[in-house]
């Protein structure tokens, strides 16, 4: 059997074993891209003959590619909240942002994101945390030097807060277009 054979193999007898590990260290989303990449990476090496154990192989390359993803993830969020002072005038100050504008085409994307610039502050960065960047409840509080019981209080208010005022958005959408239904049929306003 070929080596290529055989890496194909080892991978697909060791996927879910990988996932498991890589679960451990990277948010969910990203899990299945990085069992991905390390059977790219398997196959882009040139000489398997060396490799004595390509099982064990495998869960070091993906294990190195999670802490690579968690490392570059640390970076993105502000020099990895070592600057909290920057973090928190990214959050607590609405920015006028041309090319924020510009992306944001889907209504509901941006009524989410002013759901979330209108949460209080502690409870906004514990959301972000969360739900944008990953972080793990216990991750939260250390950086922010909080109790994890109070982590799960702003997510939870988060959530709640977030999605009436998501429903409050739609609502009004809806209104609006109805509104807009009876001018174009030319309703009745009484």
């Amino acid at each position: 059997m070929s080596n290529d054979k055989l890496f194909y193999k080892v991978y697909l007898a060791s996927r879910n074993g990988i996932s498991r590990l890589v679960a451990r260290i990277v948010p969910p989303h990203e899990i299945e891209d990085i069992v991905q990449e390390t059977y790219v990476r398997i196959c882009q090496i040139e000489k398997k003959d060396n490799i004595t154990s390509p099982k064990c192989f495998m869960y070091k390359t993906a294990r190195n590619l999670a802490l690579d993803y968690q490392k570059q993830a640390n970076v993105r969020l502000v020099d990895g909240i070592e600057n909290m002072e920057a973090f928190e005038h990214l959050l607590s100050k609405p920015h006028k942002d041309e090319m924020y504008e510009n992306a944001v085409t889907d209504s509901e994307f941006s009524h989410f994101c002013e759901a979330v610039r209108q949460l209080p502050l502690q409870c906004r960065r514990v959301f972000v945390l969360k739900k944008v960047y990953g972080y793990t409840q216990r991750e939260i509080a250390a950086q922010l030097s909080i109790s994890e019981s109070t982590v799960e209080k702003h997510i939870s208010t988060g959530m709640k807060r977030c999605t009436l005022f998501m429903r409050k958005s739609k609502n009004s959408a809806n209104d609006n277009k109805s509104t807009s239904a009876q001018i174009v049929a030319g309703g009745n306003y009484e």
